[in-house]
């Protein structure tokens, strides 16, 4: 287990400065986590919207 776990540490460490040496690599990575973001904020619009149409629809009295 904890030779699994220096692998992984010298894969993520090796991966680490692979990505500083190339500088336009930063940039499609900050692209890809500010949709990331956007997309989890309009999910988390459309469950506020949803509750509220629902909660709407169960108050009403037919």
């Amino acid at each position: 287990m904890i030779t699994l776990y220096a692998y992984a540490t010298a894969r993520l460490h090796g991966l680490r400065e692979r990505i500083r040496q190339l500088p336009d690599d930063g940039y499609s990575t900050e692209t890809i986590l500010v949709t990331a973001l956007l997309v989890a904020l309009a999910l988390g619009a459309v469950a506020i919207i949803a509750a509220k149409v629902y909660a709407k629809i169960n108050a009403t009295n037919l």
